[in-house]
C-alpha cells in the first residue's frame, strides 16, 4: 500500500469558499515528503464509485490559488446520501488504488460517510485516514462554533435584508423573503444584521427552532402593519407546525421530494408565494411581495467573508496536518478562543457524524420573532470586513401653506 496518494473530494451543497478548503488540502499535502499524489474525485462519492479522478499534484500553485477564490465546488458535487453498501464500494475503490488518507468536504451527510468508510477500513485491517472537513451553509455541525460556507451565505442574506428594507421603506407594504434552512436557523436569523436603524427590517424573524402558528404569524404581520405602515419577514423554509410538518407541505396541495424523500423546500418559490397569499386573503393589504433567496445565497460570487475565506482555507490545511502528524481519522472542529480568533480541534467521527446542531435558545427572543444581542455579537464577526452601510435622510420639514 503506497500511503502516499491522497483522495479529496467535494459533497453536498456549494458554497462561496469550499475551494478554499480543496485547495488547502492540496498544497499543505505537498509540504509533506512523503506525499506522492493528491487525487481529486470529481462530484463527490459518486466519483469515487466511479473512479472519476484528477490529479491535483499535476495543478500549478498560482490556478489552484484562482480556483480558491472562486466560489462552488470546483470538482463537483453530489446529493448521493451512501448507506452502508455504497460505503463499502467507496472502500473497494480506494484501496484499489491505493489510498492512504481520505478527505471528504462536506456537511452531515458527508461527515457520516466518512465515518462509515472508517470504520470499514479499520474492520479490514486496513491503513486508512479518514478526515471530514466542515462545510455548510446551514451551521448546523455540531462540535463547531460555526462551519465555512456560513458566514458568506450570512453575509449575503444580511445585506439582501437590508437592501429589501430599503426597497419596502420607499414603497410600504409587506415583504417576505424565504431563506435556506430546514432544522436550523441561523442563516435566516442573520437577516438581523442587515439592520441599523430601530424601524428597520426585517420586523419578524421566523425559524424552523419554534413552532409556527400561522394564526399567531398573521397576528404579529398585522400588529407590525399597524403600527409602522410596512412590515418585513424573514422566513426559514424548514418552519414547521406542532407535529414537525412542514408549513409549505401544509399549504401547498402539491410538493416536490427530494433524493432523500424529504419534502423540496429549496429552489422554488412555493412558500413565500403561499404565505403572501394568506397575509393578502385575510389581512386585506394589497401591496405583498415574496422573494426566494434559494440558490443564491450558496455561491454568490460578489458577497465572501474575508473571515470565511481564511478559516476555509486552514480547515484544509489542518487536515492535512491532523493526518500526517497524527494519523487519526476525525471532524476538523472550529473553535471560538477570543473576541475574535479561532482554533481547530479533530473530534471523533462519532461525535459528529449525523447530527445537527441547531440555534441555540440564548439566540432567540422569548417571543420566538427575532434575535438576540447574543446572536448579533456571535455572528457580526464572522462577516467579514467591509460590509456596505445605509443612511437615511434627517426629518426636517417645511411648513405647509395650502394645508396648515
Amino acid at each position: 500500500m503506497a500511503s502516499g496518494k491522497i483522495l479529496v473530494a467535494q459533497g453536498g451543497g456549494p458554497t462561496a469558499v469550499i475551494n478554499q478548503s480543496l485547495v488547502g488540502v492540496a498544497l499543505e499535502a505537498r509540504r509533506f515528503r512523503g506525499i506522492e499524489h493528491v487525487y481529486g474525485a470529481r462530484h463527490g462519492v459518486r466519483g469515487i464509485i466511479n473512479e472519476d479522478f484528477v490529479h491535483l499534484t499535476q495543478e500549478t500553485s498560482h490556478n489552484l490559488e484562482m480556483v480558491a477564490n472562486t466560489p462552488s465546488s470546483a470538482l463537483g458535487s453530489t446529493r448521493d446520501k451512501p448507506d452502508i453498501k455504497y460505503c463499502q464500494e467507496i472502500f473497494k475503490v480506494l484501496q484499489a488504488h491505493e489510498i492512504g488518507h481520505f478527505f471528504y468536504i462536506g456537511g452531515n451527510d458527508s461527515s457520516d460517510t466518512v465515518r462509515i468508510v472508517s470504520e470499514q477500513a479499520l474492520s479490514a485491517g486496513y491503513p486508512l485516514v479518514c478526515v471530514h472537513i466542515p462545510k455548510t451553509i446551514d451551521n448546523d455541525l455540531v462540535g463547531n462554533d460555526h462551519t465555512p460556507g456560513f458566514p458568506s451565505a450570512a453575509r449575503f442574506v444580511a445585506q439582501a435584508f437590508a437592501g429589501a428594507n430599503l426597497d419596502n421603506a420607499a414603497l410600504p407594504g409587506v415583504y417576505v423573503g424565504v431563506i435556506m434552512g430546514r432544522h436550523a436557523g441561523f442563516l435566516t436569523a442573520a437577516s438581523a444584521l442587515g439592520k441599523k436603524f430601530p424601524d428597520d427590517g426585517p420586523h419578524l424573524i421566523y425559524m424552523p427552532e419554534r413552532t409556527f402558528n400561522l394564526e399567531r404569524f398573521l397576528a404579529d404581520v398585522k400588529a407590525t402593519y399597524d403600527r409602522l405602515g410596512r412590515c418585513v419577514i424573514a422566513v426559514s423554509e424548514g418552519i414547521h407546525d406542532s407535529s414537525g410538518t412542514p408549513m409549505a407541505a401544509l399549504l401547498a396541495k402539491d410538493m416536490e421530494h427530494d433524493a432523500h424523500g424529504n419534502v423540496q423546500l429549496s429552489g422554488n418559490g412555493a412558500l413565500a408565494d403561499l404565505l403572501c397569499e394568506e397575509i393578502k386573503s385575510k389581512l386585506g393589504i394589497k401591496r405583498v411581495r415574496g422573494d426566494t433567496l434559494g440558490y443564491l445565497q450558496r455561491s454568490f460570487i460578489g458577497c465572501v467573508s474575508d473571515v470565511d475565506q481564511r478559516e476555509a482555507r486552514e480547515v484544509g490545511e489542518k487536515a492535512v496536518q491532523f493526518a500526517m502528524w497524527g494519523g487519526k481519522s476525525g471532524s476538523v472542529a472550529i473553535k471560538r478562543t477570543g473576541f475574535y480568533s479561532v482554533d481547530y480541534e479533530l473530534l471523533p467521527l462519532q461525535a459528529v457524524a449525523g447530527k445537527t446542531r441547531v440555534m441555540e435558545d440564548e439566540f432567540i427572543t422569548a417571543n420566538g420573532t427575532d434575535v438576540t444581542d447574543a446572536f448579533r455579537l456571535y455572528l457580526r464577526p464572522l462577516l467579514g470586513s467591509g460590509l456596505p452601510d445605509a443612511f437615511r435622510l434627517r426629518s426636517n420639514p417645511v411648513a405647509k401653506v395650502l394645508h396648515p
